[in-house]
């Protein structure tokens, strides 16, 4: 049986989850309702991941995986209502692995938690995945677009991710929202027209892989 830490103030959530995560017979949940009560638990024992929210008393969330990221690998994964782009970005700078924004599905949460265990376990094969011009590494969340380095926002990354797994296939705008973004998010699909505007940008001449589809979506081809 895995190990999971909840760091949560809102004890209404910790019960949701907890009650949740009691239903399951592969994950044993731990909860704090602090960033101090957290990182001391942190230190007593090994978990195999670990969800923080941001706004907690005390030491915050920020910090807490900070302090993580200097004694371990273990995945982190926030659970907040700050789901703002840039802290967003700033999570992932600090090291975490995954981001969800409140309210969420709790089906979606466990499934998260599990591929992100079952990664870091090797349980799950992590290969380069290569499309003409563009290389992307999943386990150093690195891109080339022919020969180069690319910087990319987390979604930029995981746009560009979906559409390398399914070359040649138009993928709609409402599919991306739900494989990038989430089920949970009900913004307007032009967000992903946006990010795709930076992706091929970032890219440089292997953007124009990225090919638009009139009334149907994107596809990248090789």
């Amino acid at each position: 049986m895995y190990t999971a830490l909840l760091v949560e103030d809102d004890r209404q959530i910790r019960e949701i989850i907890s009650e949740y995560f009691s239903e399951k017979d592969d994950i044993r949940l731990y909860t704090a309702a602090d960033g101090d009560t957290g990182l001391d638990m942190i230190r007593e024992r090994e978990f195999d991941v670990i969800m923080l929210d941001i706004m907690l008393p005390g030491t915050d969330g920020f910090t807490v995986c900070r302090e993580i990221r200097r004694r371990s690998a273990v995945p982190v994964l926030f659970l907040t209502a700050r789901g703002g782009e840039e802290d967003i970005i700033h999570g992932y700078d600090l090291g975490c692995d995954d981001y969800i924004v409140k309210p969420f599905s709790l089906a979606a949460l466990y499934g998260k938690l599990i591929a992100l265990i079952r990664r870091d376990k090797g349980i799950v094969a992590d290969k380069t995945i290569v499309c003409g011009k563009i290389t992307l590494d999943p386990v150093t969340f690195t891109v080339t677009a022919d020969g180069k380095e690319a910087e990319l926002a987390p979604k930029e990354y995981a746009l560009l991710k979906y559409l390398m797994e399914h070359v040649n296939w138009v993928i709609d705008r409402d599919t991306l929202l739900d494989r990038v973004w989430g089920v949970d998010y009900y913004g307007s699909e032009r967000v992903v027209d946006n990010h795709i505007k930076n992706l091929r940008k970032a890219l440089g001449s292997a953007g124009s892989q990225i090919k638009t589809v009139i009334g149907g979506g994107y596809r990248i081809t090789e």
